[in-house]
Formats: C-alpha cells, sequence, structure tokens
C-alpha cells in the first residue's frame, strides 16, 4: 500500500486539477522524498518534492521517472484518478438538501408574509380571520415552493381550499382581493356557467384556457415594463429623425433632444406612419363565429387561415400616415416599437410556465353543482354532477390543451368556495371532497360586524357616498350614532326578510342617499348635510315594515 504526499505552494496548488488536491490523512509509518517537477505541454508548472509514506512491510519503489525527478501530466492519468483513490469522507457543508442559502432566503423574505397578506385583506374585509389565514398561507406556500430544490419541487402539490359561509360573508370579496396580492396568473370563474361534456355550453377546460391567456397578458405586461426605458431612447431617437433628419449635425440634434425632453415640443405636429388594421377583414375566413371560441383546433385553423389569406409568412404590415402632436407621437410610436420588440420573445413558453407553476383558479359557487343526497331522484341538469366528474381531473392534474400549447395542471391550486344552503359539502362526490383538503368555514356577519364594515374598511361604503356627494360641492357628515342604527337596520332586516349579508348595507345606504343624492345638484355649494339617528330611523322604519309585509303578499 503507497500513498504520496505532496508539499506545494499556494498558488501553485491552485494550478492543480481538482483529483489532485485530494488529501487523505493516514498515520505515517516509514516516509521517504524524493524531488518533483510537475509540467504540461514542456512548461513547467511546480517544482518542489514528493513523499511517499508506506508499511513497514512495503518498501518504497520509486520509478525511473521518480529518481530522474521529472513527472509528466497526462490526461489518463487526470480521468483516473478518483477510479484510485478512496472514497472521502464527505463535508457537512455538503448536505445541500437540508440546507438553504442565504440570498435564497433573503429573496423569500422580499416577499408578502401571510401576517402582511392578512393585513392587506384587513383593509378591505372585516373578520373571517381564518379564510385570511388560509388564503396567505396557500400563497405563500406557493412562493416558498419556488426555492425548493428539485428533487422536492416535482413532490410538494398545492392544498387546495374551500371556504364554507352564508352568503355575503366575504368570499368573493377574498377572491377579488387575492387578484391584487398574488403576483401570479389569477382567474374567478363561476361553477355554474359550466356544463357537462356533450352538453351545449362551455366545458371545464375552458378554465385553464382562459387562465394561460390571463398569463400572456400578465407575462405581456411584465416584458413591456422592461423594455419601456428601452423603448422610450428609440421613441426620441425616431422623433428626432422626422423633426431634424438622420443627417442632420450633432449639435443641432442635440439642442432638440432637451427641448423634446423638456416638453417643449409637445405642440408641434408632425407626420408618423401608423400601421394599418390589416385583420381587419380577415373575419371572412373565420371558422365558428368571429373565431374566439375556446376550442384550441378551432382557433389553430383560423390562425392557419389568416396566415394563408396574409401570403404566408412575416411581412411588414402596411402603414399610413397620419399627422399628430409629438406628445401623441409619442404613445403611438412606443407601443409601436414595444410590439417589434415583444415579436422577438416567446411569450407563449414564459406564460404556460408562470400558469403550471404559479396559477391560481378561484371556483365560487361550487355548492350551485351539487345534489342533495337525501333524495334518490337523479338530476338531469347538465351543471350539475357531470361537471363536478369533469372538474376531478382537472384538480388533481391532467393536460389540457390550449391554443398556446399544453398545460398541466398538476401544481394549479384551485380555491372553491360556496353557501351551501340547501346542500351539504358531503353532498359533493367524494373523490371531489378529498381534492379540497383544507376546508375553511366563515361566519355569519352580526350587528358589530356590519358595524365595522361601515367605518373600519379603507374605501368603505359611507365615504364612497361622501365623496361622490363631494362632487357637488355639498359636504355630507355621518354621525356615529347613525352609523350604529344603520348596522342595526341591516342586521334586523336580514333576520326578518332574508340574510343577504352584507349586501343588505347597499340597500339601507341606497334608500337613506336617495333624496339627498336628488337634491344636492340644487344646494348652495359648501352646504353641510348631517345624517343622524333620527333621520335613518326615518328613512327606513317603512322600509323595514313594507319588506316584511311583502313576505306574504302574492
Amino acid at each position: 500500500m503507497l500513498r504520496i504526499g505532496v508539499s506545494i505552494s499556494a498558488s501553485c496548488w491552485r494550478k492543480l486539477p481538482r483529483c489532485h488536491r485530494r488529501l487523505h490523512s493516514v498515520p505515517p509509518v516509514v516516509a521517504h522524498s524524493w524531488p518533483i517537477s510537475i509540467t504540461k505541454n514542456n512548461v513547467p508548472l511546480l517544482v518542489s518534492h514528493f513523499t511517499t509514506i508506506s508499511e513497514p512491510n512495503d518498501p518504497p519503489t520509486p520509478t525511473n521517472d521518480d529518481k530522474n525527478g521529472t513527472t509528466t501530466d497526462s490526461t489518463d492519468a487526470t480521468d483516473n484518478c478518483d477510479q484510485d483513490a478512496p472514497p472521502s469522507t464527505p463535508e457537512p457543508t455538503q448536505s445541500k438538501q437540508n440546507q438553504h442559502p442565504r440570498s435564497q432566503i433573503t429573496k423569500l423574505h422580499q416577499n408578502q408574509t401571510p401576517s402582511q397578506i392578512v393585513d392587506s385583506l384587513s383593509q378591505h374585509i372585516v373578520g373571517q380571520t381564518s379564510a385570511k389565514r388560509a388564503v396567505s398561507l396557500a400563497i405563500r406556500n406557493r412562493i416558498r415552493r419556488t426555492y425548493l430544490p428539485p428533487s422536492f419541487l416535482k413532490e410538494v402539490t398545492p392544498r387546495n381550499v374551500l371556504m364554507i359561509g352564508p352568503t355575503g360573508c366575504g368570499k368573493t370579496e377574498i377572491a377579488r382581493r387575492m387578484a391584487d396580492l398574488a403576483s401570479a396568473p389569477f382567474i374567478k370563474v363561476e361553477a355554474t356557467k359550466f356544463t357537462e361534456v356533450g352538453y351545449h355550453g362551455r366545458d371545464v377546460d375552458s378554465i385553464i384556457r382562459d387562465l394561460v391567456d390571463v398569463g400572456i397578458q400578465q407575462a405581456r405586461k411584465l416584458k413591456m415594463e422592461e423594455l419601456r426605458g428601452e423603448a422610450e431612447e428609440i421613441v426620441k431617437d425616431r422623433i428626432l429623425d422626422i423633426l431634424t433628419g438622420p443627417n442632420r449635425d450633432k449639435t443641432s440634434r442635440e439642442s432638440f433632444r432637451t427641448l423634446l425632453e423638456g416638453g417643449g415640443l409637445d405642440e408641434q405636429e408632425i407626420e408618423v406612419d401608423v400601421p394599418t388594421n390589416a385583420d381587419k377583414n380577415m373575419g371572412i375566413y373565420a371558422v365558428g363565429g368571429d373565431g374566439s371560441g375556446s376550442n384550441p383546433n378551432v382557433a389553430a385553423m383560423n390562425e392557419f387561415l389568416a396566415k394563408m389569406a396574409g401570403g404566408g409568412g412575416k411581412k411588414v404590415p402596411p402603414t399610413e400616415r397620419k399627422k399628430m402632436t409629438v406628445e401623441e407621437a409619442k404613445k403611438v410610436i412606443l407601443e409601436i416599437e414595444l410590439e417589434n420588440m415583444l415579436e422577438n420573445i416567446d411569450l407563449k413558453k414564459e406564460a404556460i410556465q408562470a400558469v403550471e407553476q404559479k396559477g391560481i383558479v378561484f371556483l365560487d359557487e361550487i355548492d350551485k353543482i351539487c345534489s342533495s343526497r337525501d333524495y334518490m331522484s337523479k338530476s338531469a341538469d347538465a351543471s350539475a354532477e357531470g361537471v363536478q366528474r369533469d372538474l376531478l381531473p382537472l384538480v388533481e392534474g391532467t393536460t389540457i390543451s390550449t391554443k398556446y400549447g399544453n398545460v398541466n395542471t398538476d401544481y394549479i391550486l384551485f380555491i372553491a368556495s360556496g353557501a351551501f344552503h340547501s346542500v351539504k359539502p358531503s353532498d359533493m362526490l367524494p373523490e371531489l371532497q378529498g381534492r379540497l383538503p383544507v376546508r375553511v368555514e366563515l361566519q355569519g356577519l352580526t350587528e358589530e360586524d356590519l358595524y365595522k364594515i361601515l367605518t373600519e374598511p379603507v374605501t368603505n361604503v359611507l365615504k364612497q357616498q361622501v365623496e361622490l356627494i363631494g362632487t357637488e360641492g355639498v359636504k355630507l357628515v355621518f354621525e356615529d350614532e347613525a352609523i350604529r342604527e344603520i348596522a342595526r337596520m341591516a342586521a334586523l332586516m336580514n333576520k326578518t326578510v332574508e340574510n343577504i349579508g352584507a349586501r343588505r348595507l347597499h340597500t339601507v345606504i341606497e334608500r337613506l342617499m336617495e333624496e339627498i343624492s336628488f337634491n344636492a345638484p340644487e344646494m348652495e355649494e359648501g352646504t353641510e348635510v348631517v345624517v343622524d339617528r333620527a333621520l335613518v330611523q326615518e328613512r327606513l322604519s317603512d322600509a323595514l315594515v313594507a319588506s316584511d309585509l311583502s313576505r306574504f303578499i302574492l
């Protein structure tokens, strides 16, 4: 058994192949040294000595080249060095699955935390803390998944959410605010819009196709923002070419550039070549109506026919010369230049990848496609259990064909919601229940909740009325007792007439503001209108009685 230890300088150590840098700590028994010189392509890399360490029973047997003090670096020796060397002990820092780089954690912390998402939702939605937390965790886990190692990335699937609660408690509002918070392709659809495959109507596959359209628009918007700075410089050059000509001296051109950037030439009129709408007569070649259907085969056929009608291949679009001011020309030319830049970018690939990895689908009114299991009768409704069966592969994970390419739904997050008044969540297909593992129950709104809805949100209903009346020059003031009375009357109407949740506030407010809004244009500017408790009782007491009697009149 023979081991070799080499003593070299740090600068020469970096020149060695990685496999030659490996050191093995073995207790020396007998050591012998010889001079060594390592060369490559007849160029000396280092000059030092090497030491052989052997057992007492194994005398050193240096080769002739070793005795002469020369060793030639060869490719074969480098390739086989890992095969001859014993395996080294892995260092603790090489465990990459359990350790994440600090820079990666820093990037993750740049996104919104669950508490920040809950705070953002609380600016517009009162209460329902459990639903806000579930939604915030779902969004945060989508972000966390993008920082996982590739081995875990494929295994982590989203945990779909089912929100259960009475109408008007904030389920749909949470979906609306999610679209603003989630920097990902997001779509909200009504489950009742879809029919079972084979019936006239839209099938559930169109959900993914619409989501891809959203992804295309989002990717397009992001790329346009990235390229806007470069495009604006091109716009300035094009306008300067029109104003001064391409061969104008540099001094004069720079003076015009200063005027252009300062806005001094905005009112100057110039002539700009604008592309004409060459596709306005292509509708006669559309298959299946206007060609905007959800069938990808029809969309592909329409695209093919449009290319054939246009002569095939890429052509320079026809243009027409229009006269406009420089200020208008900036916007027109900017759009043209951005379109030209986007032609060289594959937006479809980026959009499909964003949809597959970050897409979120909000299925509202999912209880409307359920039928009660208490009755054995089969429903012939095309928007009932058949739609649930079609949703199963979509939620579990399948491949949907779109006009932009195939989309895999394995990692798309689905959030469903429903009031479940006449049916129960257990009336859903068991397979669909299993694909919505996270359940959140939203509570009905009390009188105190209605008062908070009128006061806490940033753009509550009362502030909207104040701003609307303020446009007439009239100052509208709501006393706190009046706001309490509005909440009390709305809660009472929900109990005695029909519980429609926070939507009842719109009915009460409109009834209260009807006369004030009608007379506001005729009031003098600066007039102050105070809404007190007595006014609220006067305007709403008869509405409560009339609504109560309407339940018994045919």
